[in-house]
Order: structure tokens, then C-alpha cells, then sequence
């Protein structure tokens, strides 16, 4: 009997003791008072949470939540009312009682935050891993299975937050008003450098930083004048990512690792009025990459926690626009809240979609507010890829300068083409000079017209210096000299440049500064005419600012009938060349352009 009992007491003892609830992590790990955003899921992560009870006698709590998986539990709280402070929160299971401390914080009251971007803007890209490594401490972190090999085209090469603070004076001296670096969250997982397979939504990755370096970023960044675009990605995460080995929901994820649907590429889909259902379900749960689970909007908790995760870091940081990664391959319903709840909650804010289509008729459904399609995206900016192929396509010979101009014909498709983030290259594809065949005379008239005709111009760091590396993505993604501990040359400095990466340099530089200088090749009204003889000609007008353009593409030189634009140049007969600086007096009606030359005159 005494042998039974002892092992009858250790029975129930050993029981009470697996049902001890643990809580091991709570996200969003914080909120705000004051938020528009005051009804907050908290995704409460532990052990053994099944029937647990939830209390609280200073915050409000409107439901909890049990899911299948015991160790995932969900707590809805009301925040309408509540002040910054710590809130104690209590888990019961069994007469067992854990308790957290929640911080609700007070909001950010400076004036240089969530400023958005716009056409006055021009962003500069920076692959964090790859542009510069300010503290080679963090090269090497244990437990992170990405290994450090600076030699190796796909493994990571040491560059951080550390590194991109460090150059911010070199990015504005060069004339750029914003940057945006690709993601920095944490991607414990191979070949991840990039940052586009998250293992983690709250934390950055340790090998780039911190939350307090990224925040310092963003502060020093505002100091100087600089902007901050954080990228972001709802569509997917790691196949590593802790949630794959134990899913919150059967649902969480669209299929599952061993069984679900391969993306397809048809992101006409959602306007087109005759598409199938079965070719929208491919395009919205398939997955990019065996790799890379698709998440499952349709499922209100993992919708939630995206779209806390995006206030979360917009509100912890202060940035002042995301670029939102995938954006066709997202449940569109959900993005379109998504998008609405960010904009009502700050105003001045600005996201640009990346939708990877370059025609403008299925481009042009996804920015807000268009009237041609059944659904509103809510999503104010896109990545022009019209332009970009028609610029690409002018650099490799495959098409004229007219394909330009019959893509600016199109923008009657958008609600706001001054709100498209125009490019030629970027982390995805060829750099421009590869695809100009290191034609330089091309690669300056294609970035003179990305930069004076209409939208918000990008450029992928080391574009200003002619990096020509091709569509590989290790290859593109090259370190920028003098990033790095042992690097040869400082590419950031003058005299460590080439002759050639000098003048290409300066020529943007130089663009740079005309922009800033004169409204009207920011934000002026475009006026333009159809390309003759391989000239293209268009004007730029902004309040009592005219400025003309002159493209010859051809090898030629070519004059040009002033006679003909009368009715814009309206009798002025003064014209500045804005790069060298040259006054010519209109006697006889008649300019002459260069061939293989772009040109602008301010009129007056």
C-alpha cells in the first residue's frame, strides 16, 4: 500500500507539473495610447495555455481565444481608454497562476517622423549586407546558420545598420532625400542575407544590429535631412521560422510543407473580369519557393498579427514609408485593409507596392482609388515597371525611344503616376550598365529621362558609380569598394574612384542637385511630344519655371525647330543649358543638340 501510494502521489505530481502554463513570448511585445489601432490582438506564445484563464484588473479584455495548439493562445484587449503605464496581465490553469507585465507606451511626439516620400524624393537602395560593415563584431553570431563568407557570391559579407549610418553623409551629399534598405528583420536561415525570409517579425537580425540600431538609423538619418523606407514582407516567411514546426492554426499557412501550390505569375488576374477562381487561388497561395511558406490572410489571426506587426515597427521606429514586398501574391482584400488601416493611422505616410508587371493596364489596378477595377487597393504608390522595361529595353537596343513615350501615353490608366517609384535597376535585376552594354552616352540619357519626367526616381547603390554586374542575384548585389575591413579602394571617396566611376558619379550628382534646384523637374507639369528622327522632346513647367528637354538618341546631331513649341516657349528667347551652365540667345529658332546627348534648357 505504501508503495502504491508514493507512486500514485508522484503520478498526480508529475501531472500538475506538465500542466504548468509557461509564457515565453507575447506580440506585439508592447502597444501606444492614443492609437487609432486600440482594439490589439496579443499573440500570447508558452505551454500548456489550452482553458487557460486570462485576467486583468487594470487593462480591458474583450475575448480570449483558444486555438487547437496549446501552446498558442490569443488575448483581444480594448486600449480606447488607456493610459502609458505597465499593465499586469494573469494566466490561470488548474490553480496555477502566471503573470507578465504588458508596457503600453506613450507615442512619439517628434515632428520629423512618418513624413512619406513623394515626386520631390529620390531614393537610393541599399542591400544592408552588401554596401557597408560598420562593426565587424556582428559578422559572426552564434547560433545563425547563414555563415559569414565575404567570398562567396550567396553567403553573407559582414555589411549592417552600423555601416549604412556610417555613410549617410556620403548618400546626402550625393543628393539623395531617402533611402531605403531591404529588409533587417531576423532571417536565421540559408542563403537569407538578403532579408526577404523572416524567422522572426519583432526582431532584427543580430548580424545587421538591433532594434536601438536601427532606431539610432532612422533618428540620424531624420537629423540630416534623410527620409527612411523600411521594407516589408506579409507574404511569406522562412521555412525555418519557428511557426513552421509548430503552426498556431492547421490554417496558418496557405497548403503546407509538403503539399501546396507552386506561385504562378499572372497578376492580371484580379482585373480581369473572365479569370477563373482556381488561377487567382495560384497566384495569391501559392508559394514562391519551397523555402518559402505563404502565409494565410484569410485567417484572422495571422491578419491581425501582420497587420500589428506593420504598425509596430512603423510606430517603434518613426520611418517614414514602407515599400511592401510581393504585393499581387497577398490576399488583396486583406492588403487593401491593411494598406487603409496604416494610412488612417498616420496620414503623411506613403507605401509603394512592388507589383512586378510591366504593363501599365495591370500595373495601373493596383494603386487606390481606380475606377477600372471592381476592388479598391488602397495602396497610394507602386514600382513602375512599365518605365523601367521601356528604359531597359532603349538600353539593350531591343526597342526605340518611342516605347517611352507611348509608356508615359499610359499614365491616363493611373490615379496618380506622380505617385509611381520609377527605376532601371534595383537587388532583382541587371544593373543599368549591364544592360547598356557599358554604353555610357545610353546610361546617362536613360537616367536623365528617369530623373526629370514624372514619378519618384530609385536607384540601387553603386548605380552612381556604374557597377555593370548582370541579372545573377549574388553577382548584382556586389560589395560597394571600400564597405569593407581589407577592401583595396573607397569607392565613397573621390580619389578612390576610377576615372569612370568618377564621371558617373558626378553626372548624378550633378542631376541630383538640378532636381532639388529647380521644382519643375520634380513636380512640374509634363508636356511632352512624340520622339522624330530619334529625338524626343518634352517640357517641365512648374509655376513661372519652364524647362526643356532635348533626348537625341540618335548618332547624328540634330536641330531642333524651336518654331514648333511657340505655344509653350510663349515668345522667351533666353535658354540656360542646366549642365554647363551656357546661355544661348533664340535669334533664329533653331537648336542644335548632339547626337547620343541629353539636354536641358531653363527658358526664361
Amino acid at each position: 500500500m505504501v508503495k502504491l501510494y508514493v507512486f500514485s502521489t508522484l503520478f498526480l505530481f508529475n501531472i500538475i507539473i506538465a500542466q504548468n502554463i509557461e509564457i515565453y513570448k507575447i506580440e506585439p511585445p508592447n502597444w501606444w495610447e492614443g492609437m487609432k489601432y486600440n482594439k490589439v490582438q496579443l499573440m500570447v506564445y508558452g505551454e500548456n495555455l489550452d482553458n487557460a484563464e486570462v485576467k486583468s484588473d487594470d487593462l480591458t479584455i474583450t475575448n480570449v481565444l483558444h486555438v487547437e495548439n496549446d501552446n498558442y493562445l490569443f488575448v483581444e484587449i480594448d486600449l480606447s481608454k488607456t493610459e502609458a503605464g505597465n499593465y499586469e496581465i494573469s494566466f490561470t490553469k488548474a490553480n496555477k497562476t502566471k503573470k507578465i507585465t504588458y508596457p503600453i507606451y506613450s507615442k512619439n511626439s517628434a515632428s520629423n517622423i512618418h513624413q512619406g516620400f513623394n515626386q520631390e524624393d529620390a531614393i537610393y537602395l541599399i542591400m544592408p549586407d552588401r554596401f557597408a560593415n560598420g562593426d565587424v563584431k556582428n559578422d559572426f553570431v552564434e547560433g545563425y546558420v547563414d555563415s559569414f563568407q565575404n567570398q562567396y557570391s550567396q553567403a553573407r559579407h559582414g555589411g549592417d545598420i552600423a555601416g549604412v549610418i556610417n555613410k549617410l553623409d556620403y548618400i546626402k551629399e550625393l543628393g539623395f532625400s531617402t533611402l531605403w534598405l531591404t529588409p533587417v528583420i531576423e532571417n536565421n536561415t540559408f542563403r537569407s542575407y538578403h532579408g526577404y525570409s523572416a524567422t522572426d517579425f519583432y526582431k532584427v537580425d543580430p548580424r545587421l544590429g538591433n532594434l536601438e540600431t536601427y532606431k539610432t538609423l532612422v533618428k540620424t538619418a531624420h537629423e540630416k535631412g534623410l527620409k527612411i523606407i523600411m521594407d516589408h514582407v506579409a507574404n511569406h516567411i522562412a521555412i525555418d521560422h519557428p511557426w513552421i514546426k509548430n503552426l498556431p492554426t492547421e490554417d496558418w499557412i496557405n497548403g503546407s510543407v509538403e503539399n501546396h501550390f507552386h506561385a504562378n505569375h499572372h497578376k492580371m488576374v484580379f482585373s480581369d473580369p473572365y479569370a477563373d477562381s482556381s488561377t487567382i487561388k495560384h497566384v495569391q497561395e501559392g508559394w514562391f519557393v519551397k523555402y518559402m511558406p505563404d502565409l494565410n490572410h484569410k485567417n484572422n489571426f495571422i491578419a491581425n498579427y501582420i497587420l500589428q506587426n506593420t504598425l509596430w515597427w512603423i510606430e517603434s521606429t518613426g520611418v517614414d514609408g514602407i515599400r511592401e514586398d510581393t504585393y499581387p501574391y497577398c490576399d488583396q482584400k486583406f492588403m487593401s485593409n491593411w494598406a487603409k488601416t496604416i494610412i488612417a493611422e498616420y496620414p503623411t505616410f506613403n507605401i509603394v507596392g512592388e507589383v512586378w508587371t510591366g504593363e501599365p493596364t495591370f500595373l495601373s489596378g493596383y494603386q487606390a482609388n481606380n475606377k477600372l477595377v471592381n476592388y479598391n487597393s488602397n495602396l497610394p504608390a507602386l514600382t513602375d515597371f512599365g518605365m523601367r522595361d521601356a528604359l531597359v529595353n532603349y538600353l539593350n537596343g531591343k526597342e526605340s525611344i518611342y516605347k517611352f513615350y507611348t509608356t508615359l501615353a499610359s499614365d491616363y490608366l493611373y490615379p496618380d503616376a506622380n505617385n509611381l517609384v520609377t527605376f532601371i535597376d534595383n537587388h532583382d535585376v541587371g544593373r543599368a550598365m549591364f544592360y547598356a552594354k557599358s554604353n555610357i552616352e545610353k546610361f546617362k540619357i536613360a537616367f536623365h529621362l528617369l530623373f526629370t519626367t514624372r514619378g519618384i526616381p530609385q536607384i540601387f547603390y553603386g548605380t552612381e558609380i556604374g557597377m555593370k554586374e548582370n541579372e545573377d542575384h549574388g553577382t548584382l548585389r556586389k560589395n560597394f569598394p571600400g564597405g569593407f575591413p581589407n577592401d583595396d579602394r573607397n569607392a565613397f571617396t573621390q580619389l578612390g574612384r576610377t576615372d569612370y566611376e568618377n564621371d558617373i558619379h558626378d553626372f548624378f550628382q550633378k542631376m541630383l542637385a538640378l532636381r532639388k534646384a529647380h521644382p519643375a523637374l520634380a513636380k512640374g507639369e509634363l508636356i511632352h511630344f512624340p520622339p522624330q528622327n530619334d529625338v524626343y522632346i518634352y517640357f517641365k513647367k512648374a509655376d513661372d519655371e519652364l524647362i526643356m528637354n532635348v533626348i537625341n538618341t540618335g548618332n547624328n546631331d540634330a536641330k531642333i525647330d524651336l518654331s514648333k513649341f511657340s505655344n509653350i516657349i510663349n515668345g522667351k528667347i533666353n535658354f540656360i543649358n542646366l549642365y554647363t551652365s551656357e546661355e544661348l540667345l533664340n535669334k533664329n529658332d533653331i537648336l542644335k543638340i548632339e547626337g547620343k546627348k541629353a539636354e536641358m534648357f531653363l527658358v526664361e
